[in-house]
């Protein structure tokens, strides 16, 4: 079978286990367990209307209640809008084209509204991805078209292990504040003609690194460059980043982070303070008065009526018309003035810039992005920059059968291995002590980091250690299992009541550290999260203190790390504590200091955790938990 083919057929099997996961929890989730797990806004409110692109209404929906719920709606998928009264028929689907904060806009196929949305108790369902799954088979498809011809598959060629990629001499450049590898990985950048990597580990300076890069091949180009990440968050940070060091930054797509900074940069906010917006408001306000007036006819009137109202539908079509047109010379316009275009994999296809093609297309975060994605921004470029750590979290699978079948490698992985001579790893990193770095360093990146001295060796305080394993082995401390969910509630209280002790040093009286608490499983988490206002000064600073799983914290940074391992058990079953990636990930989150608590007996028979105990005592940070229990 060949690359594409192999590479479609494990898509296939992701998305039919994807499908299956989400049906059986839309079917079998009440109502207000969809809220909690993000997938349903409920109550909403219906605060405007206007006919959206081609003849279609387009509604915008409050989200009145339950705010604080992070949910998985996102931009361009689709959603639909229900009824609680008979949410299983009274329902209409529709494409997400904007969500800002608690407001969503709803794009329907129909041009108008049934009479159910008028009783109230309305809701929006997430429903499942299909686009995302679409544009990537549409990609993979595509690829392997032009994988065989000679000029078009040129770059496709390299990035499958067909051809070598080629290096010209780089020419000088300035670039301040870069170390070494920063400047060495920017060369790559400029140097290469189809491909260079930039492999960043933990605190070394990608994105600084990226910036510096991209600047420099706008001057040097003359031409647009399209960034991509796998999440709207990366790309939010990049997008950001970009329009700090002074380029034109064009976000399509919607924001995660809904700032005025952000705002500013998209695509929806500079149609809106473009000239040309004047002529659309005032012919999308004729078409809605065509529409109104058409409305006004009931369906039962005589065979003239009928056909008034098809006049007005007819003359309402033909203005929105030309509404699209005007959109589209705005936006071809806003395109022209930018000097790069952000957006997510997926969005790199949105349909204000799917013609659009790039000599240079720049993926950051790579080794966390899904292949069948990458190709989605890649058949449009000439040259490929790939930045990220495929020695962090990688991309989420649903499917065990595919992740195993080789879904679960990354592009970026399969890149470092077959073109070496592509990459630069960023060595020096500016965010932990070095005793914190030093096993992260041993056992991912060959002893290759080292940390710069405004970090090597800071500290909470004077004679404090930086890195701490506490054993809780032989302590009774066992896991409990409840339905899926994982949960130790001896050793989340025993972490709680440790990181008060510290907290509660009269060092940090006047200076108080950034804290995250953090655990491989959701039911952990939870239950930590219950037990914190128990303990007075935890409550009393949780302004400074974060609490979440390992996942949420990828790309975040803080003064003390505690990380609760949870299993302990008599099997030595680790579940999610196996894919060690997670744990470079945990571990490299903490400035000043690092405290892992976790049962020795259940965990150190996998080499990565005996490597660590091991570690842990070189650098005499191993303690039992006996030595902390009261007389």
């Amino acid at each position: 079978m060949d690359y594409f083919s192999q590479l479609e057929e494990l898509l296939k099997i992701e998305k039919e286990e994807d499908k299956r996961i989400y049906a059986a929890l839309i079917r079998n989730l009440p109502l207000t367990e969809r809220r909690a797990h993000g997938l349903t806004w409920y109550p909403v409110a219906i605060k405007d209307s206007e006919i959206g692109k081609g003849d279609y209404l387009t509604i915008e929906l409050e989200r009145t209640t339950h705010q604080e719920i992070i949910h998985q709606l996102r931009f361009g998928m689709t959603a639909a809008l229900f009824s609680n009264h008979d949410p299983k028929n009274d329902r209409l689907e529709g494409t997400i084209s904007l969500i800002n904060g608690n407001k969503i806009k709803l794009s329907l196929r129909t041009d108008e509204l049934p009479d159910w949305v008028k009783d109230g108790k309305l809701g929006i369902d997430a429903v499942f991805d299909e686009n995302s799954y679409q544009e990537m088979e549409k990609a993979l498809k595509h690829a392997k078209g032009l994988a065989d011809k000679k000029e078009d598959g040129y770059l496709i060629n390299i990035l499958i292990g067909g051809r070598s990629p080629q290096f010209n001499a780089s020419e000088n450049f300035q670039v301040d504040k870069l170390n070494d590898a920063q400047r060495l990985a920017v060369e790559k950048i400029m140097s290469a003609n189809e491909l260079a990597i930039v492999h960043g580990p933990p605190g070394t300076g990608k994105t600084t690194t990226l910036v510096a890069a991209i600047k420099l091949l706008i001057r040097k180009e003359k031409e647009k460059i399209l960034v991509v990440a796998p999440s709207n968050a990366a790309v939010d940070l990049l997008s950001e980043k970009l329009f700090d060091a002074g380029l034109e930054v064009l976000r399509v797509g919607n924001p995660a982070r809904v700032s005025e900074k952000q705002m500013v940069l998209t695509l929806d906010s500079k149609m809106a303070a473009h000239p040309g917006m004047k002529e659309i408001k005032r012919l999308k306000k004729q078409a809605a008065e065509y529409r109104d007036l058409a409305q006004k006819y009931k369906r039962n009137f005589g065979a003239a009526e009928r056909e008034q109202r098809k006049a007005l539908f007819v003359e309402a079509r033909n203005i929105l018309k030309e509404v699209e047109r005007t959109e589209q010379y705005i936006t071809n316009d806003l395109v022209d003035r930018s000097d790069l275009i952000t957006a997510t994999l997926v969005g790199a296809n949105h349909y204000t810039v799917k013609h659009l093609s790039y000599k240079t297309v720049v993926i950051d975060e790579a080794g966390q992005a899904l292949e069948p994605a990458c190709w989605i921004p890649i058949l449009k470029a000439k040259k490929l920059v790939m930045a990220g750590d495929h020695c962090q979290l990688p991309p989420t699978i649903k499917s065990a059968q595919a992740a195993q079948k080789g879904l679960g490698k990354t592009l970026m992985e399969k890149l470092v291995a077959l073109h070496p001579e592509a990459v630069v790893l960023l060595n020096e990193q500016y965010r932990m002590h070095q005793q914190i770095m030093q096993f992260s360093s041993q056992e991912f990146y060959n002893n290759q980091l080292s940390a710069h001295t405004s970090v090597s060796n800071h500290l909470l305080f004077d004679e404090d250690a930086p890195l701490l394993f506490i054993d809780t082995a032989g302590c009774g401390f066992e896991e409990k299992i409840d339905g899926t969910g994982i949960s130790n509630p001896e050793e989340a209280a025993f972490l709680l009541k440790h990181l008060e002790k510290l907290l509660s040093l009269s060092q940090f009286i006047n200076t108080f550290p950034t804290v995250a608490v953090i655990a491989p499983y959701k039911h952990q988490v939870e239950l930590l999260k219950e037990l914190f206002p128990t303990y007075a000064t935890l409550e009393q600073h949780k302004a400074f203190i974060s609490v979440n799983t390992i996942d949420s914290f990828q790309g975040q940074e803080r003064d003390v790390v505690y990380i609760s391992l949870t299993r302990s058990n008599s099997e030595s079953i680790i579940g999610f504590l196996s894919e060690v990636r997670r744990m470079n990930v945990a571990m490299t989150r903490a400035r000043k200091k690092l405290v892992v608590i976790g049962d020795s007996a259940t965990i150190a028979q996998f080499p990565f955790y005996s490597d660590f105990i091991e570690y842990a005592q070189e650098v005499n940070g191993y303690k039992s938990a006996w030595e902390y229990f009261d007389a």
